[in-house]
């Protein structure tokens, strides 16, 4: 799962409008930032294997620290109680939450048998959609298009940053989900190009969103 992840981060500013969008994607995308680092030191392992599934050649040999269910679930509290510290909203600590283990929902649907439970757990689960490319392409893209249609209900734009930032990192995402199927060159290139695209996603969201305003 890509963008279905960044879609519910769009949608979710609909309950907590004063939560900037960057908050929300580093929400949802928390287990894809926090991995790349722990594959980078050796925590976690990733191998390239093409052919290991139909739509990624990843083989995510271990990562129990940035994609369990228990290891999100306890991330989740914790990035949710420093949102609800920073914005005190109502909403802000469920829906923070909520993003961050929707991580491990959304890949449990696309990925193969290898999203863990817990750290050391030795069942894993995963329904494979990624070996069903259509199908799968259909749902994350209309979840990207409902995310960002809601994202759109809530906010309008101040300025032509507002407008063209937002198009801009919209279409990126979009055109980064359809060459997501192409095999890096290697770990290392994997784990930077993720590090650098991520963190770079994470502050194009924030700049383009601080140059919008919330409808009334």
């Amino acid at each position: 799962m890509f963008i279905g992840h960044f879609a519910l981060g769009f949608a979710a500013k609909r309950a907590t409008p004063r939560v900037s969008l960057a908050a929300l994607f580093g929400a949802a995308q928390f287990a894809d930032l926090l991995w790349p680092a722990l594959v980078a030191v050796g925590v976690e392992q990733v191998r390239i294997e093409p052919g290991i599934t139909v739509a990624t050649p990843l083989n995510f040999i271990s990562y129990p620290y940035s994609h369990s269910l228990v290891m999100l679930i306890l991330w989740g509290i914790l990035f949710a109680w420093i949102s609800r510290r920073l914005v005190p909203d109502r909403y802000v600590f469920a829906t923070t939450f909520a993003l961050v283990v929707s991580h491990w929902v959304l890949d449990v649907l696309v990925h193969r048998p290898d999203m863990p439970l817990y750290p050391g757990g030795g069942q894993r689960l995963g329904f494979g959609l990624w070996n069903h490319p259509v199908p799968e392409k259909i749902l994350e893209i209309v979840m990207y298009v409902l995310g960002l249609w809601i994202y759109l209900r809530a906010t309008t734009a101040r300025d032509a940053i507002g407008r063209w930032g937002l198009w801009s990192i919209a279409a990126f995402l979009f055109v980064g989900f359809l060459a997501s199927d192409a095999p890096p060159p290697s770990v290392t290139a994997l784990w930077i190009m993720a590090l650098v695209l991520g963190w770079l996603t994470i502050a194009w969201a924030y700049w383009a969103d601080t140059h919008r305003t919330l409808k009334s």
